[in-house]
């Protein structure tokens, strides 16, 4: 069994630079159900930001907005709209992590550095991965509160929708940049490729992308890297770049048991889906063969449906989250398929084409 050269336990939290950390973290709480955990801010001695904690199931979100002027972050705002700042990893050592990645030719952005309080204290370090995202290292084994000292305990519940954990994040990068940072997680995290999807397996008619997924921590962290390709209109990845201004986050998976109850909740609390025609449907059994659900109430909710060697997965995409066509998330269903539903994508690219006709920027 290979061993695997950079230890990573799991995604410990996405963190989000937004406008309105409040708002945001009210948004989530009410309509993905997420219970409001910590808070850090004025009240808890955090002098220029706040800091809201979301978490449902193994679920952490950290949504950060400023509250001076002067905010170093409040440029990247300004350019990218609210965005995934940070992808942060649960290690075994912080500071091993940090000097190894940068040894590997990663960028430093935070050197390892402890936070304390009375209930002892958590390590952290970062490193700048595409655009303007980090990748935290943190470990809190000496740590006996919540989140992070100095975060007050909040106790906000949400109504949870069954969302289970974080599946994978993908990132959107340059016409011709896909490579460099497919390269830059296997020399530096010690990810491996997973699966490569050229622009014959992700096109229509008008608009194609290209896409690698990467993973590591043996399995546990999942990160596919799109560009765009070569078409006759504007992608849906160029449309990203263009209004995110650069590479960024396009999307964070959420894994649930029960995509029929999640995405019911969802809908109910006004999150909208993409929508694929019947014909989709009309088609499903026979390409994805005999599955528990009734194929009726998926189509009723938009829900698609592939299969792989392990078994199949159910998906779905919802429309950006914010005014800008740039951040969205998908909910996701294993049952048993470990691969990302390549069988859905021209479905997928055709729905969002719709959509980017609808904004004029297809």
């Amino acid at each position: 069994m290979s061993q695997d050269s950079f230890p990573i336990r799991k995604v410990d939290h996405i963190r989000h630079y937004v406008g309105n950390a409040r708002q945001s973290a009210y948004y989530y709480q009410h309509v993905f159900g997420f219970s409001i955990t910590g808070f850090n801010g004025l009240e808890t001695g955090l002098k220029h930001e706040v800091d809201y904690l979301l978490e449902q199931g193994d679920v952490k979100l950290l949504f950060s907005a400023p509250i001076r002027p002067d905010h170093p972050m409040s440029p990247a705002i300004a350019r990218h709209g609210d965005f995934v700042q940070d992808i942060a990893f649960e290690v075994d050592d912080v500071d091993w992590s940090f000097h190894e990645s940068v040894k590997r030719g990663a960028t430093p952005a935070k050197e390892p550095y402890s936070i304390e309080d009375k209930n002892g204290s958590v390590r952290v370090a970062s490193i700048h991965t595409y655009g303007d995202t980090l990748h935290t290292f943190i470990n809190r084994d000496n740590f006996k509160g919540h989140f992070l000292p100095h975060f007050q305990e909040v106790n906000m519940p949400g109504d949870p929708i069954g969302l289970v954990q974080i599946d994978h994040c993908v990132g959107n990068v340059e016409l011709g940049a896909m490579n460099q940072w497919v390269h830059w997680y296997e020399d530096v995290l010690g990810f491996k490729q997973l699966i490569s999807f050229d622009d014959k397996d992700i096109s229509t008619e008008y608009t194609a992308l290209m896409s690698k997924v990467m993973a590591g921590g043996e399995g546990r962290v999942k990160f596919p890297i799109n560009e765009p390709a070569e078409g006759k209109k504007k992608s849906q990845i160029d449309e990203f770049l263009e209004f995110f201004g650069g590479a960024g986050v396009q999307h964070v998976a959420l894994l649930t048991n029960d995509i029929i109850h999640t995405v019911s909740r969802l809908q109910a609390r006004g999150l909208e889906f993409l929508k694929v025609p019947k014909a989709y449907y009309d088609a499903l059994p026979d390409r994805v063969g005999t599955i528990d659900e009734d194929i009726k109430e998926l189509e009723a909710l938009g829900i698609l449906v592939d299969r792989d060697d392990e078994g199949y997965l159910l998906q779905i995409f919802s429309k950006p989250v914010t005014d800008r066509p740039t951040i969205f998330y998908e909910i996701i269903n294993r049952k048993g398929a470990t691969s990302f539903g390549k069988g859905n994508f021209k479905a997928l690219f055709e729905a969002i084409e719709r959509e980017q006709e609808v904004r004029g920027t297809l």
